[in-house]
């Protein structure tokens, strides 16, 4: 097992998440194609993604972003609705709206447009609705986050960097 999975399963660990073996082979590991994952990267592990609905748990280490994208509508549906819940950690997600005037955390190196702020600490949670910008970025003790929302589909989201590989 690589460093970053073990350090992803610590995660869940604090968050006192429950993974099974099986689960523990399917832990993605993203850097977005950048090859700066310290920064710009995240973690995840799929539960279920059928065409009705997905369950996904994020580990962001600390301080590290998953960058500025969207979930824009597709043939069969009006784009992904989803719902973050922080689980462990704080959770800075930006979206579309009014600035934040005293943000508390800044994007990594990259192109980031939308800085209205919202601050999830464990127990809260957010709504977006489908083809909403947005970027998040964990705290300086890293985050959990579970994701509830209607189907995935990772290859359609559209990033507001276009260096970035999904």
């Amino acid at each position: 097992m690589n460093k970053t999975i073990e350090k992803t399963l610590e995660y869940f660990s604090r968050a006192g998440i429950i993974i099974t073996e099986t689960e523990k082979n399917k832990i993605e590991t993203a850097d977005f194609g950048l090859g700066d994952p310290e920064n710009t990267g995240l973690q995840i592990l799929t539960y279920v993604n059928t065409e009705r609905c997905c369950a996904k748990e994020l580990v962001l280490f600390p301080n590290q972003t998953c960058p500025e994208h969207r979930h824009p509508p597709g043939k069969a549906n009006e784009g992904k609705e989803e719902t973050f819940r922080c689980r462990y950690g704080k959770v800075f997600l930006y979206v579309e709206g009014e600035p934040e005037k005293n943000q508390k955390t800044q994007p990594p190196e990259g192109r980031y447009t939308v800085f209205c702020e919202i601050v999830l600490n464990p127990g809260e949670q957010y709504t977006l609705a489908p083809n909403t910008k947005h970027w998040f970025k964990a705290g300086s003790s890293g985050a959990v986050v579970s994701e509830f929302s209607t189907k995935s589909t990772d290859e359609a989201d559209i990033f507001t960097d276009e260096r970035i590989v999904r």
